[in-house]
């Protein structure tokens, strides 16, 4: 099976899907292309969680082939409880925390891009609607990937799945299997931590 283009770092939104039904009933006849359908609206949701949690890009293919080759084997046992993209996210979520436990791995912070993550400060740290340059906003997004390279691998996680991938505190509890109070308070403790890092780095300088 190709993945080719699966850990690409390319960054939408994973929406709804009402053909998911479809999509796993066609896969359990033996249409291997409706699965291959099924990374294709995927891909890019997975990719997100396995740059977060796995610093070494060979094994972010090999495992990225094992979470798929898992949702495969286990497709007939989907009750649709959730969406399908949630459901796979929750198997990469899994297998990238069995991969660290396995190979005795220190998290990493590698998150890659998240723009307009915090509110506007009255410092004036970020103001995306009064950003008038776009070396202004290059440089800025340069400082941010640069501080979120210190955040908790599971805050980097609950962050993108959260602002880049829209997803919902709901989905992101039936993905992390922490309950939904747990995953708003660590968002927010992200934020918090995020914003105070740049404020007390970035506050007096001129950006």
């Amino acid at each position: 099976m190709q993945l080719a283009g699966l850990i690409t770092g390319v960054n939408h939104t994973i929406g709804n899907n009402p053909a998911d039904k479809h999509l796993v009933d066609r896969v359990l006849r033996g249409d291997t292309r409706a699965f291959g359908i099924i990374i294709k609206n995927t891909e890019n949701l997975v990719a997100q969680i396995v740059f977060k949690f796995i610093p070494v890009a060979e094994d972010r293919k090999d495992l990225a082939q094992d979470i798929y080759m898992k949702a495969f084997h286990s497709l007939g046992g989907f009750k649709f409880q959730s969406k399908l993209s949630t459901w796979i996210a929750r198997i990469a979520y899994n297998s990238c925390l069995s991969w660290i436990e396995k190979k005795k791995l220190v998290l990493p912070g590698n998150l890659h891009e998240d723009e307009e993550i915090f509110e506007t400060t009255s410092a004036g740290i970020y103001h995306h609607s009064s950003v008038e340059n776009n070396l202004f906003q290059k440089e800025l997004s340069v400082i941010l990937r640069k501080e979120m390279e210190g955040l908790p691998a599971i805050y980097q996680t609950l962050i993108t799945l959260f602002h880049h991938e829209s997803m919902t505190y709901e989905e992101l509890s039936q993905i992390t299997g922490l309950p939904e109070g747990t995953v708003k308070s660590s968002l927010f403790r992200a934020r918090k931590m995020l914003k105070e890092n740049l404020l007390s780095k970035y506050q007096k300088e001129t950006l």
